[in-house]
């Protein structure tokens, strides 16, 4: 549940961008190629990023210019100076990066020795892109609270020191793709922002004395017990050892443990997960897409847009793009500074007018995270807040489900169905995003994901999932024969669907015996208690006249192919010594699963034209709920092998 502010502002915003703005052609001095790999590499990243300039604050030879603690120091300077504040004001300093100059002490006590700033209470943010946030949430936190009236919260990053050719020394200048992509992806740079319990006028800004910026609501939530690491320092590459685990540093530098990697195979899942809690707020009532007005969004790579954007209008949720604001082409990205520049130098160079809403959306990769903010323009003498932040936005969100449902109940054309499924996809998307979060902190997945997973849990799993795999077709083709005349076209596409199921199990079957699977006989093989549930409550409700809430069951089961096998099989093939021919189910369903989402959305569209009852979109969605419930438990009950 997001954290919701009555009487926070935005005094000011700053930030700083060490040296000269270096261009891709000039990166070579700073970040020299590595080998044979690196131009190529450096190409193709480039080419997709969108990022034209960047800052660092080293020197053309490695040397330090500035150190971080002196990066976030000067964006406060700058913060303060556009307020007109003094540092004697604040007596909160909240800060966040992913790493300081130091191990200790904590990267706030640092900058307040910059600063040579008097006592004050100081708070260190360790992470990543969200960290930035967080230290905003603990500042606004102090000041909602009272114990301050003045709070400052800043987030800098220098990871050009750790991009060095020199640090490769000891690895022969041979490093893995992980290793390199983050090279030519991050730089550096800081943002601050004050924050008060004032009602001052926002200060740097176009119009500034006729407005102010209130703080309305800060959400973050991670996601780190559902996804492997993507994104980490400190590891080795197949992360069996961390760098302390090495006799010296110079073991571990040359281990590759003092490697900054990504793994970008992993990245569709961040934004996924991103826009599945974004519905969760529009839905909840404390955003309306329609009232956004600047939506900052920090992305790392230009080719990131249409993905963040697809997902939106998936969702029936997106913000028009002449509403989106970055400088990651003229800023590059500074990580967890990159939301406190983008948002400072918005605010100086745009006007805002009272009633606009400034949406601010940071992902964040490393265990995978994700943080939103909303701030409201106000008119410089607007009253104090006094209805509660929640209690409005539910009455605007209980008009808008209202709208929704009855644009949802009544009959549609074809050729407007997708908008109409706009309240039916955000729910479902819920109901998915449960459920994904809870199969992935499944035993079964745990150990896959932490490489615990032999040939034998192999070999089990597929024991416990091939019966009920061998039921789909079964349930589909009942369904199908208990709709009535009025549905026989959807009927008929069902047929097909099942049709492409039926001999799904034989081909699971068969993988199953190539990887030595001891049970020969089909039909010895019995459902665990999860899959024995499902299969009974599926069989059970295809039975009843028009049952077309199967079609949320199938969503459920054919977005766990398309959507989470493909994240498990690099992982599988990792762990198991299999050959390609044992895992054709698998591969199949990560390739052919989207084709039949799509078809699956055509047969909702169909089901919803056709439904006499108007309550087709509830039986969807209560059925995917309660399939993603049974699967769920499905997975659960796959016990380690004896």
């Amino acid at each position: 549940m997001p954290v919701p502010f009555q009487n926070v502002h935005l005094e000011s915003a700053g930030y700083f961008m060490p040296g000269k703005p270096v261009s891709n052609e000039g990166m070579d001095a700073y970040i020299a190629p590595l080998n044979r790999m690196s131009e190529r590499i450096k190409r193709r990243i480039l080419a997709e990023n969108g990022i034209r300039e960047r800052y660092y604050a080293i020197d053309p030879e490695g040397r330090t210019v500035h150190s971080n603690a002196q990066l976030a120091a000067a964006a406060i300077r700058h913060c303060l100076q556009q307020g007109g504040a003094e540092l004697s004001r604040v007596s909160l300093l909240a800060s966040g990066s992913s790493g300081g100059d130091t191990l200790m002490p904590g990267f706030a006590n640092m900058i307040q020795g910059e600063l040579a700033a008097p006592p004050m209470e100081t708070l260190s943010v360790h992470g990543i892109c969200a960290a930035g946030v967080s230290a905003i949430q603990a500042a606004a936190q102090g000041v909602e609270m009272g114990a301050h009236r003045s709070a400052l919260a800043v987030a800098s990053e220098m990871p050009s020191r750790l991009f060095k050719r020199s640090r490769f020394a000891a690895r022969g200048y041979d490093c893995d793709f992980d290793s390199h992509f983050l090279r030519w992806m991050l730089s550096d740079g800081a943002g601050a922002i004050l924050l008060s319990d004032g009602a001052p006028a926002l200060a740097g800004t176009p119009g500034a004395s006729a407005v102010r910026l209130r703080l309305k609501w800060i959400h973050q939530r991670a996601f780190s017990g559902d996804y492997p690491v993507c994104m980490q320092l400190g590891l080795t590459e197949d992360r069996a050892r961390g760098h302390l685990d090495f006799a010296s540093w110079g073991e571990a530098e040359a281990a590759g443990a003092l490697s900054l990697r990504q793994d970008i195979r992993l990245l569709p899942h961040l934004f996924d997960i991103g826009i599945h809690e974004y519905a969760g707020l529009v839905r909840e009532g404390w955003l309306d897409p329609g009232r956004v007005d600047h939506f900052l969004c920090h992305y790392s790579s230009e080719k990131f847009i249409p993905v963040v954007d697809g997902l939106m209008q998936k969702a029936g949720l997106a913000i028009p793009r002449e509403r989106w604001y970055s400088n990651l082409a003229w800023r590059g990205n500074t990580g967890a500074a990159s939301i406190m520049v983008m948002l400072a130098e918005f605010l100086h160079t745009r006007l805002v007018k009272p009633g606009e809403q400034i949406f601010c959306y940071v992902p964040e990769s490393g265990r995978f995270m994700a943080a939103y903010m909303l701030f409201e323009v106000e008119a410089a003498d607007a009253a104090p807040v006094s209805a509660p932040v929640r209690a409005r936005a539910a009455v605007a969100a209980d008009a808008e489900a209202e709208a929704e449902a009855e644009a949802v109940s009544a009959p549609h054309d074809p050729a407007g169905a997708p908008e109409a499924l706009g309240g039916l996809l955000t729910e479902l998307a819920s109901i998915w995003h449960d459920y994904r979060s809870g199969v992935w902190r499944t035993p079964l997945v745990r150990q896959i994901r932490e490489r615990r997973f032999a040939l034998p849990d192999y070999l089990n799993w597929m024991e416990n999932w091939i019966p009920q795999v061998r039921e789909g077709s079964k349930w589909m083709r009942e369904g199908a024969a208990s709709l009535s005349q009025r549905y026989q076209a959807l009927a008929s596409l069902i047929g097909v669907h099942a049709g492409e199921e039926q001999d799904d199990f034989m081909l699971l079957f068969d993988d199953y015996r190539k990887a030595g699977g001891a049970v020969a006989d089909i039909d010895a093989l019995r459902r665990n208690p999860g899959g024995e549930a499902l299969s009974a409550y599926l069989h059970g409700l295809a039975a009843t006249r028009n049952p077309i809430g199967l079609l949320g069951a199938i969503y459920i089961i054919e977005g766990t192919g398309q959507r989470i096998v493909p994240a498990l099989l690099p992982l599988i093939k990792a762990g198991v010594k299999l050959s390609p021919g044992a895992l054709r189910f698998l591969e199949y369903h990560g390739q052919n699963d989207e084709n039949h989402l799509k078809r699956w959305l055509a047969a909702v569209e169909m089901a919803i034209a056709l439904d006499e009852e108007g309550d087709a979109a509830r039986r969807i969605a209560d059925t995917a709920r309660h399939t993603a419930a049974l699967y769920l438990m499905q997975f659960e009950h796959v016990r380690q092998p004896r």
